[in-house]
C-alpha cells in the first residue's frame, strides 16, 4: 500500500501580487486601444475579483508532488509528481523587479514539445528557498526510484528462484 504525502511546506504569496494582477489588467488595457474607456471600470471592479483571486491561491511541496490550486470564477488545481519536473526557472520583468515578485516556471519531462510551463508561480515569498526545497526532494524522490528499482530487482530474483524450485519438485513428483 502507498503511504499518504506529507505536506512539507506551504507557499506563501506576497500581497504586492495584488497590484501586479492590476496594473497587468490596465497595461493590457492600454495595449488594445480600443479598451482604453473601460479602464476606470477595471479600476473599480478589479480589487474585488483580485482579492478573491489571490485568497485562493494555494501551493503545496508535500513529499512526492508540488500541488497548486488557483482562481475565483474558474478553480483550476494541479498536482505535478516531483520526479517528472526537470527545471523550475525564474522570469523577472520590469514590472515584476519594480514590486519585488518574480514567477517561477516549472517544466516537466512532458512538456518539451510545447515549448512552454507546464505551471507558473508569481509572487511566492521567499521563491529562490522554495525553488531549493523542490529540488532537494525531487532528488529525495528520484534517489528512492533508484534503490526502489533494486529492490523490485532483488523479488524478481527471488521469484526465479522459487519457480526453479518448483519445476525441480515437479520434475522429482513426474519421475
Amino acid at each position: 500500500m502507498s503511504q499518504k504525502a506529507i505536506v512539507l511546506k506551504k507557499a506563501e504569496f506576497n500581497p504586492r501580487l495584488k497590484t501586479y494582477l492590476n496594473l497587468y489588467g490596465v497595461f493590457m488595457m492600454l495595449i488594445m486601444i480600443f479598451t482604453i474607456p473601460f479602464i476606470p471600470i477595471w479600476l473599480i471592479i478589479a480589487p474585488i475579483f483580485i482579492n478573491k483571486y489571490y485568497e485562493r491561491l494555494e501551493c503545496e511541496l508535500t513529499s512526492r508532488s508540488l500541488r497548486f490550486k488557483k482562481g475565483f470564477i474558474v478553480q483550476t488545481e494541479k498536482t505535478i509528481p516531483l520526479d517528472k519536473i526537470q527545471d523550475l526557472t525564474f522570469k523577472e520583468g520590469p514590472l515584476l523587479k519594480k514590486l519585488g515578485l518574480s514567477i517561477l516556471k516549472i517544466e516537466t519531462a512532458g512538456n518539451s514539445a510545447s515549448g512552454g510551463a507546464d505551471l507558473s508561480l508569481i509572487g511566492i515569498i521567499d521563491a529562490h528557498d522554495f525553488r531549493q526545497m523542490v529540488f532537494d526532494q525531487r532528488d529525495k524522490v528520484t534517489d528512492n526510484t533508484s534503490s526502489s528499482s533494486d529492490e523490485s530487482e532483488s523479488v524478481v530474483n527471488v521469484l526465479k528462484d522459487i519457480r526453479d524450485s518448483l519445476l525441480r519438485i515437479e520434475s522429482k513428483i513426474e519421475a
